[in-house]
C-alpha cells in the first residue's frame, strides 16, 4: 500500500519555483502564439498573470531569454519525433524508399503531436510556425534544430528519386514546409472560406491529406524535369558578407 504523499498540503520552495517557472511559460507561450515575437513584453506576460514584471526578470534575462525558454522546452521533444520517424523509416525502407514513405516518416510523426497535444503544444505550433517564417532570429533557431533533420529527409528523397534535379528536390520540400506552417498557425481562413466544411484546427484532416498531396507535387515536377530538354545550368550567385 503506498505511503501518503509528503508534504501532502504543502509544496517545497523547488516545487513552487517549479509551478512559477511553468505559469510563466504557459502564459508566454499563449501570448507569443497569438501576438508573435515583436508583439509581446515582459510587462504583457506580468499583467497577464497578475505579477511585477520583477518576477519573471527573476527567472529570464529579457524577452529573447524568455522566448527562447519558451520555444526550447517543446523543441527538443519535436526533434525526437521526426528522428524516430525517420530512424524508423530508414530501416525499413533499405535501399527502397519512396517519396511518400519519406514525407510521411518526418510529418505524420508531427501531425501526431498536435493532434493528442495539448493546448500548449497547439500553441507552440503556431510559434513554430513564426519563427520557420522569420528571417534572424527565426532562420538561426531552424539551422540549429531541424536542418539535420531537413538534409536526412532530402537525401532519403533523392535516393527515392535519384535522377532528380537536387534543386527541385530542396524547392519542393520549401513549399512542402511552407503549406505545413501554414497549416500549424492555424489562421482560421479555411474555415470562412468553406463556410464550416473545413477546421483550421483539424489535424487529423490534414495529416489524411497533406502527405499524398505534397508527394505528388514532388513526382509531377519530376516527370516534368525528366520529360523537358535539357537546360544550361544558372550560374550559382556567390554570397559575400557586407563589408565592415
Amino acid at each position: 500500500m503506498a505511503g501518503a504523499p509528503k508534504g501532502e498540503g504543502r509544496r517545497t520552495r523547488a516545487e513552487q519555483r517549479a509551478s512559477t517557472i511553468s505559469l510563466i511559460l504557459d502564459t508566454a507561450e499563449d501570448l507569443f502564439s497569438q501576438r508573435g515575437y515583436f508583439g509581446v513584453t515582459i510587462k504583457d506576460v506580468a499583467d497577464r498573470m497578475g505579477i511585477h514584471p520583477a518576477l519573471i526578470h527573476y527567472y529570464y534575462d529579457g524577452k529573447q531569454a524568455l522566448f527562447d525558454a519558451v520555444f526550447g522546452r517543446r523543441v527538443e521533444y519535436a526533434v525526437e519525433v521526426r528522428t524516430a520517424g525517420l530512424d524508423a523509416y530508414e530501416a525499413g525502407a533499405g535501399d527502397h524508399p519512396t517519396v511518400e514513405g519519406a514525407l510521411r516518416a518526418y510529418y505524420d510523426g508531427a501531425f501526431d503531436v498536435y493532434i493528442r497535444g495539448d493546448e500548449g503544444w497547439r500553441n507552440f505550433g503556431r510559434i513554430f510556425a513564426q519563427v520557420n517564417n522569420a528571417p534572424g532570429y527565426g532562420a538561426e533557431k531552424m539551422d540549429l534544430y531541424f536542418d539535420p533533420l531537413v538534409l536526412r529527409l532530402i537525401g532519403l528523397l533523392q535516393k527515392a528519386l535519384p535522377d532528380a534535379d537536387p534543386e527541385d528536390l530542396f524547392w519542393s520540400f520549401q513549399f512542402t514546409s511552407g503549406a505545413y506552417t501554414l497549416v500549424l498557425s492555424r489562421t482560421g481562413r479555411i474555415d470562412r472560406l468553406s463556410d464550416g466544411l473545413c477546421a483550421s484546427d483539424d489535424f487529423e484532416a490534414v495529416r489524411d491529406r497533406f502527405v499524398t498531396f505534397m508527394a505528388a507535387g514532388f513526382d509531377a515536377l519530376y516527370k516534368r524535369t525528366a520529360s523537358a530538354p535539357v537546360r544550361p545550368k544558372r550560374a550559382k550567385v556567390r554570397r559575400t558578407k557586407p563589408a565592415g
